[in-house]
């Protein structure tokens, strides 16, 4: 289950620190199935932060692989990590590269939450790079209602649990006996 990201930048007014009423641009994550659906959740979301008009700007999809929401975060940062893989056919190593948005305070802070959320990744990876992302805020979708919380509540748990242990498998071959001993010496 892979959610699609989509930026969406708004035009409105803002007061600042100062009390100056000033016009800003800010990039905000929507989670949705298309940009209509993206737009119209955009529109949703900042009806109930700003109270004058604003403009949606600009709509596309963002290019994170993941995102990574940790408590206590005021900022995001986008993480860079190069997946090492081996490839069989040419006998080489082949990196693919992969983008987290991860939720910190500071660049040490967000190498610590990438290495927490790769922590249980099985291949070797190196993180070539985290910088300060200007999204604003993250909108993940969520249907409000029981019967979906339940359903993403269970694909939590599954998506955490460990497998199984398969039963060992007993090997019913035999082998000539001189061949065996030929190795074992």
């Amino acid at each position: 289950m892979s959610a699609t990201w989509y930026e969406c930048k708004v035009k409105f007014r803002k007061v600042d620190e100062n009390g100056v009423q000033k016009v800003t641009t800010e990039p905000y994550l929507v989670d949705a199935l298309s940009y209509t659906e993206a737009e119209s959740r955009i529109t949703q979301e900042m009806m109930s932060y700003v109270s004058e008009e604003f403009k949606i700007t600009n709509i596309k999809v963002a290019n994170y692989n993941e995102i990574h929401p940790f408590e206590n975060s005021d900022r995001w940062f986008r993480s860079k990590v190069a997946l090492t893989a081996y490839d069989e056919e040419s006998g080489k190593e082949r990196k693919t590269n992969i983008y987290l948005l991860v939720q910190a305070n500071d660049i040490k802070e967000a190498f610590d939450n990438t290495m927490y959320a790769m922590k249980n990744t099985m291949g070797d990876y190196t993180i070539p790079s985290i910088s300060e992302s200007p999204i604003m805020d993250v909108f993940p979708y969520f249907s409000g209602e029981e019967d979906g919380l339940e359903q993403i509540e269970k694909f939590n748990a599954l998506k955490n649990s460990k497998p199984e242990s398969a039963t060992e498998v007993e090997d019913h071959m035999e082998f000539d006996a001189e061949v065996v001993a030929e190795y074992t010496e």
